[in-house]
């Protein structure tokens, strides 16, 4: 094995892997904007056949139903790797599904091949981080990646202001949403709605109480989180919550699927 390959640590980039086993073959797959960027490999036809995809971060929801799906494993990258992992700047990838072979080419679809051989989800990790060890620029961080990500850690905690978290970092605001953009796939303020956005459908599992819930996860007032609802989802809080076949959660900020 190439040495590269044996220090390299896919935690390091990853924050979330889900394998999906869908009902009937068919993969429900809903995915609300959070500012990541997700591979998904499909088994398909009950192993005979595969696909691995780059599904970038999105601007609008996305609610789908794929059927014939045996298997699915979702790889949800930290924000900002994009470059280094994909050979691809984040904002090439927004609102897009793009198959990994046409990224990197005949790698791409060697590595699809390579994961329908594995038996188990370990084997399919090992084997995706060993073809992102052997990419080139895998440890190639720039600095406006390392920005953006300060800046996430920013807005993902207390700070709700773009123009604060600029002034943290100690750069201008233009400057941090030309570093977001470029690695993490949108501006920082849509960002920042994002953030909102799930801490709302997260709290909406053990309460109903929409006022509260706006309060608490950073809103103006309760119109503003129906606005924003509208806008990113295309549904009102109360209809979200009551689309067919769903249990609220924590999960349902990023239901499990496949594109």
């Amino acid at each position: 094995m190439d040495s590269t390959a044996l220090t390299f640590s896919l935690s390091r980039f990853v924050e979330d892997v889900r394998a999906i086993v869908p009902v009937a073959g068919h993969a429900r797959h809903e995915r609300l904007p959070d500012g990541r960027t997700t591979l998904v490999f499909r088994v398909l036809e009950e192993g005979r056949k595969g696909d691995v995809c780059v599904a970038g971060p999105r601007t609008r929801a996305l609610f789908k139903n794929a059927p014939g799906v045996a298997l699915a494993v979702i790889v949800q990258f930290k924000p900002g790797w994009s470059a280094p992992l994909l050979g691809v700047a984040a904002n090439a990838l927004t609102d897009r599904i793009v198959p990994l072979e046409d990224l990197w080419g005949r790698p791409g679809s060697d590595l699809c091949l390579e994961l329908l051989e594995a038996r188990r989800l370990p084997e399919v990790m090992d084997r995706l981080s060993h073809a992102l060890a052997l990419r080139p620029h895998t440890t190639f961080e720039p600095a406006s990646a390392r920005l953006a990500r300060r800046a996430v850690r920013l807005l993902e905690g207390d700070e709700v202001r773009v123009e604060s978290v600029a002034k943290q970092l100690g750069v201008t605001s233009r400057h941090l949403r030309r570093a977001f953009v470029e690695n993490i796939g949108i501006g920082p303020k849509d960002f920042a709605r994002t953030v909102r956005l799930q801490r709302a459908v997260r709290m909406a599992a053990t309460s109903k109480d929409w006022g509260g819930i706006a309060a608490d996860a950073g809103y103006y007032d309760q119109a503003h989180l129906i606005a924003d609802f509208r806008e990113f989802v295309g549904l009102t809080p109360g209809a979200f919550l009551k689309r067919p076949g769903v249990r609220p959660g924590p999960g349902d900020a990023q239901a499990a699927g496949a594109p």
